[in-house]
């Protein structure tokens, strides 16, 4: 009878096992829970665990830079990142350097996969802000401070001449900024989000949403001294503004721990890319294998190496 019952306790563990795959459990650090990297990382981690053996859990996060400093501490195995602070993190400048001003460069990550751009959204209720020097002497919100979103603010004011004590600067995360935007607190609000941002879909819902526009000569004066930023085009449908709106963009990145195992990272940016159309969510369509493999100053990680090899497509490793 005990034989019996060691039997069928194993084979219970057995079961139990396979259900779970591997036992290979990663957790997915995203960002806050009104922003797309909460939605699609959400999207991406149940569409992993449902598909292969390696069961992906996505959790909120204070976004980029908390991502990171959770990786390198071993609280978070996979993490979204916007591309200009993971440039930061890896050469040791803006958000990581010492009390001392010293680079303090975080370069136990790899790149996983480009999935998609975010937009710099500049929105407003007033239609009487049409440009960045529109916003001198206003409420703004630029983030929180030390956030992608603040140096953000930061480099696109700057290519307008404007400088953080040129606007009444407010330190707000997106929901707390549509809220101070509906609440007539706030003039504006820099949100770096993939298009359509579900905060902004919200304040549209309700409201006559505007996007600030910039033009091409502060694009290009931008660009030639941050090149991790593209122009982008944010069509007037996505929010219902009354034109189309034309920004700059940064690249929303998967990053993992070098410590994550190869074969986990490949089950997850395999099963990502070989199932575009399946992932529950609209910023699939924007996935491609060219932008995915794309990224030139973080190295990529063995296992997104490896599924790219398959591909025909060589991309910087270690």
């Amino acid at each position: 009878m005990k034989k019996i019952l060691a039997l069928a306790l194993a084979l219970v563990m057995v079961f139990a096992l396979a259900a779970c795959g591997s036992g290979t459990t990663l957790t997915f650090g995203t960002g806050g829970d009104s922003g797309t990297y909460y939605a699609f990382g959400g999207a991406l981690a149940g569409y992993v665990t449902e598909k292969t053996d390696t069961a992906v859990t996505a959790v909120t996060s204070n976004g980029s830079q908390a991502n990171i400093e959770d990786i390198a501490s071993g609280n978070i195995q996979l993490g979204f990142v916007q591309s200009d602070v993971m440039d930061y993190a890896y050469n040791g400048t803006r958000l990581f350097v010492d009390d001392a001003g010293e680079p303090a460069p975080v370069t136990n990550f790899s790149t996983v996969a480009a999935l998609y751009m975010e937009q710099v959204q500049i929105v407003t209720l007033n239609p009487e802000i049409k440009t960045v020097a529109d916003l001198e002497g206003r409420n703004v919100s630029i983030g929180a401070l030390g956030s992608g979103v603040y140096f953000n603010a930061l480099d696109i004011l700057g290519a307008y001449d404007l400088t953080e004590e040129d606007i009444t600067p407010q330190y707000q995360d997106f929901a707390t900024s549509v809220d101070s935007l509906k609440d007539g607190k706030i003039d504006a609000a820099f949100i770096v989000s993939g298009a359509p941002t579900t905060a902004v879909v919200d304040l549209a819902s309700g409201n006559d949403v505007y996007l600030v526009s910039l033009d091409d000569e502060h694009i290009d004066k931008l660009i030639a001294s941050s090149p991790y930023y593209s122009k982008n085009v944010i069509a007037a449908d996505v929010y219902g503004t009354p034109e189309d709106c034309t920004t700059v963009a940064v690249g929303a990145v998967v990053i993992a721990g070098n410590d994550v195992s190869e074969d986990a990272v490949y089950d997850f940016v395999s099963t990502v890319f070989e199932n575009i159309g399946e992932l529950g969510h609209a910023k699939q369509d924007e996935l491609s294998l060219e932008f995915a493999s794309s990224v030139t100053n973080v190295p990529y990680h063995p296992g997104a190496a490896k599924y790219f090899a398959e591909k025909g497509i060589e991309v910087p490793t270690a």
